[in-house]
């Protein structure tokens, strides 16, 4: 019996992902620097693939004006920003089941709890569990243990929802059900820990996933 639901929340409730690459392909081209974009296509949502995002830049270049110059025009963007398609029903209709809803993000609180206040979501959550919470964050399984430990359940009582190959990975290591919700910055990741793989939350319901899940 499903009992819990535990979302992700970059490229999975907001498109941040996507908006992080625009800002530094802005700042690129501010400066009339190449930007290699499939590069940091690739830098989406891994957090053991490290690259230096700077590096086409002459080393006389200050990296801590360019941070600023990215920081700034990466927050005009995410203020822009519109939740994805599907995640509020998915929350109502959770919030009216009575299931427990969570967060297990790679990001912070600030951020995360930030954004979910600027758009009303907040109030559907009942913990949040962030990158400062646990010693290491995804791929390992911290966070998602944190989530179950703190709610009470059984993992297997608790659907989680991913975005990318790394998030996919922990939560299948902490013995969740896994659906893979790909974006376009993560499209080319390897989802094969997900039970489900769909392409956007609006075309199922939730009611349908745990059918899913009871079923096998």
């Amino acid at each position: 019996m499903i009992k819990a639901l535990v979302f992700d929340f970059d490229g999975l409730i907001l498109d941040t992902e996507s908006s992080l690459i625009a800002a530094y392909e802005a700042v690129h081209v501010a400066h009339g620097v190449a930007f290699d974009k499939a590069l940091f296509h690739r830098s989406v949502g891994h957090a053991d693939y490290m690259f230096d995002p700077w590096s086409g830049f002459e080393k006389k270049v200050s990296i801590e004006q360019l941070d600023r110059e990215r920081r700034a025009k990466n927050k005009a963007i995410d203020l822009s920003l519109e939740v994805l398609p599907g995640i509020t029903e998915i929350l109502q209709e959770g919030s009216k089941q009575g299931l427990d809803i969570a967060i297990a993000s790679n990001s912070s609180h600030l951020h995360v709890e930030g954004h979910l206040g600027r758009l009303g979501l907040l109030k559907y959550f009942k913990f949040l569990a962030c990158r400062e919470d646990v010693k290491q964050p995804k791929p390992e399984p911290d966070l998602y243990n944190l989530v179950i430990n703190n709610l009470g359940i059984k993992s297997s009582q608790a659907i989680a929802f991913e975005d990318s190959h790394t998030g996919t990975k922990a939560a299948r290591r902490a013995n969740l059900w896994v659906v893979g919700v790909p974006n376009s910055s993560t499209a080319h990741h390897d989802f094969s820990y997900t039970h489900k793989i769909i392409q956007s939350l609006a075309e199922v319901t939730l009611n349908e996933l745990k059918a899913s899940f009871a079923s096998i």
